[in-house]
């Protein structure tokens, strides 16, 4: 494979330049860019622009974290998301006992250590959670903030780690023990008031997941999550646009109200991304797919068939966001979320690259500077 690529185009994160050559390091950063090239450099014909940061993903290519949270799941995981220019993800485990998330940290520390490509740590959406906003999440394993869990999230083997709570469910002094642990911290699945929101949120909570999805709505005298949410310009808030979840005016007003930087787009993908398959046991329960709709036997979404390209295209196209500021919110927006250093393209960074055709399809995805995805 060639260590030296030249990009007709190149998006770096803030600006676009032309015939830039990209010298790839041994570990895995780029060593330069420049205009001069060797002969046996790789010329891309498209678009080459940072690779995508996905803070949500709960399976893949087959694969769901909560039914297998292994290393070999992880590599499902990454294999089918790279297809789609995803260079960098949270695994999710949604509400589950805490076996299960003992075994799913031990899996994200595993494949830490064994280099699977993309992992950055670990998102546990729940089990934190608040009953009657709880999604597809098992209600029976819903339940307070325990010594047994904050183990687990103290642990420092892990990346960067990820918890989605409730606020009234989670006292304030313990939502500040999460974020002395090195816990970033995201408000959802909550019928919390505005009040208790944003005392959350000066506790040290820094984002809200799936925004308009399983929280209390915006009323005429309350807030809510969703009203605190658009109005705290420091959080950031992540969208899930598949057209399912929310609607494009939905997805309007939260880019218009938050400040540039601060809405991020996620998947929250289930199994089926990257894979044949149509359907899934989930806990006592069969997801099903028609088209790109996920729904339970038990009536609701239960997560989405999105990926990450397909996010940047339809927020491009639906909410008329320009393309670079689209690439931006699937790609440096979540990196800076993570506090990860993602989502540009820089001597000294971490190469992790995606080729776009005209239509915005992936043709190649590179990351840690090894070629994983080829169309």
């Amino acid at each position: 494979m060639a260590r030296t690529l030249i990009a007709e185009q190149l998006f770096d994160g803030e600006n676009v330049r032309t015939n830039v050559t990209i010298a790839l390091a041994d570990d895995g950063t780029i060593a330069s860019l420049g205009d001069e090239a060797p002969a046996d450099a790789q010329r891309l014909h498209g678009l080459v622009a940072p690779g995508l940061v996905d803070v949500q993903v709960n399976g893949g290519g087959g694969a769901l974290f909560n039914n297998d949270p292994s290393v070999n799941a992880l590599g499902k995981m990454s294999s089918a998301h790279a297809q789609f220019g995803t260079t960098g993800f949270m695994p999710t485990l949604i509400t589950d006992e805490v076996a299960v998330m003992q075994r799913a940290a031990d899996a994200v520390s595993a494949g830490i250590k064994e280099s699977v490509p993309g992992v950055l740590g670990v998102h546990f959406e729940g089990p934190h959670l608040s009953a009657p906003k709880k999604g597809t999440h098992e209600e029976r394993f819903i339940r307070p903030l325990t010594d047994e869990e904050l183990a687990i999230y103290a642990r420092e083997d892990l990346g960067i780690k990820m918890v989605t709570l409730a606020p009234e469910n989670v006292s304030v002094a313990d939502i500040r023990k999460l974020v002395d642990l090195g816990v970033r911290v995201c408000l959802g699945h909550s019928n919390a008031d505005g009040a208790t929101a944003a005392a959350a949120l000066e506790a040290g909570a820094t984002g809200f997941t799936h925004l308009y999805n399983a929280m209390s709505p915006l009323h005429s005298r309350e807030p809510g999550m969703v009203g605190t949410a658009l109005i705290s310009d420091q959080a950031w808030c992540g969208l899930i646009a598949d057209g399912h979840h929310v609607s494009a005016e939905a997805m309007r007003l939260a880019i218009k109200a938050k400040p540039r930087g601060k809405i991020m787009l996620v998947t929250d993908a289930m199994s089926l991304v990257g894979s044949d398959e149509t359907s899934f046991p989930l806990f006592d329960r069969v997801v099903t797919r028609e088209g790109d709709k996920l729904t339970s036997t038990t009536g609701e979404l239960a997560g989405s068939h999105l990926d990450m390209i397909s996010a940047v295209r339809n927020i491009h196209r639906w909410c008329d966001v320009e393309l670079f500021e689209a690439l931006r919110m699937a790609s440096l927006y979540p990196a800076q979320f993570l506090g990860d250093s993602g989502g540009r393209i820089q001597e000294g960074g971490r190469a992790d690259l995606i080729l776009l055709d005209e239509e915005l399809r992936v043709q190649k995805t590179w990351i840690s500077g090894r070629e994983v995805f080829t169309a």
